[in-house]
């Protein structure tokens, strides 16, 4: 597969070169122990503080990790999988991938694929690449780098799908990234999604606002709904949910101290999915 990460300074093709990615500018990005590449330096940002903090990554991480959003990730790899079944060898971009658990999903189901992880947060980044490692074989298909969904360091036309799963989406870096006819499929949360979850922590608990994108370099092409309860059952489990959500950072402390007397909480998970296909 030919495909390279470009140079954020100058914008030519990077090379591994023994332990760093270089480009022909002389421009060089050292690949970590882990095997992720930290292409942040945007005129500006702080790459060790862009993006979800290490508690975040931490809840994250736990929480996906009993398994209650799986089955997302798995209907998403499958989509992708079916989407590009005439594709011998193809390219998926997973923006804003955070700590790597969806990536990491895409890449055991579509094996022929080769998987771009892609977040601002460095710590994020970090953690998914020390997830891929540690799979039952390492997983071999999947990459992944620090770098901004508003400027992916990929040249045009180089992928087959891009992937938003609960992050940014950028109408026209997802457009120049795809090939014609190249698929961006996103995910978000439903009106009554973590609704039980809200129904501890507000006294008036509300329905989320359905996400609009304004997607003119692409068509919509279908809609689907994932939609069931979940169960947690410790409030180990529970806190790991708040934190990682944005409620954590907007909830009176008298809400949180009452969650925190929590040992078990059921509540609605919900995800739409919409697949739209590059102009």
């Amino acid at each position: 597969m030919n495909v390279n990460y470009l140079c954020p300074v100058c914008g030519q093709k990077l090379k591994i070169s023994e332990h760093s990615y270089k480009c022909r500018d002389g421009h060089s990005f050292d690949i970590s122990k882990k095997g992720y590449v930290n292409l942040l330096t945007t005129k500006g940002r702080n790459p060790v503080k862009s993006g979800d903090n290490k508690e975040m990554i931490r809840a994250r991480s736990a929480f996906l990790d009993l398994g209650l959003y799986k089955p997302l990730a798995q209907k998403i790899g499958q989509l992708s999988n079916s989407l590009t079944r005439e594709i011998k060898e193809p390219v998926i971009i997973d923006s804003g991938c955070g700590e790597g658990y969806y990536s990491c999903i895409y890449s055991e189901l579509n094996e022929r694929a080769l998987i771009f992880g892609i977040d601002i947060s460095k710590h994020g980044i970090d953690h998914a690449a020390s997830r891929a490692r540690s799979h039952t074989p390492p997983l071999q298909n999947i990459r992944f780098a620090a770098a901004s969904a508003f400027s992916l360091p990929f040249r045009e036309g180089c992928a087959d799908i891009v992937i938003s799963c609960f992050a940014p989406v950028s109408n026209d870096e997802y457009a120049r990234v795809l090939k014609k006819g190249g698929y961006l499929i996103i995910a978000s949360p439903t009106a009554r999604h973590l609704f039980g979850l809200k129904s501890v922590l507000y006294d008036k608990p509300y329905e989320n606002e359905p996400n609009v994108y304004s997607l003119n370099k692409f068509s919509l092409e279908d809609t689907l709904t994932l939609e069931y309860e979940g169960e947690l059952n410790s409030n180990v489990e529970i806190m790991a949910l708040f934190t990682m959500t944005p409620y954590y950072y907007k909830t009176p402390a008298e809400a949180v101290d009452r969650l925190k007397t929590y040992d078990s909480l059921k509540t609605e998970i919900g995800f739409e999915i919409r697949i739209y296909k590059k102009l």
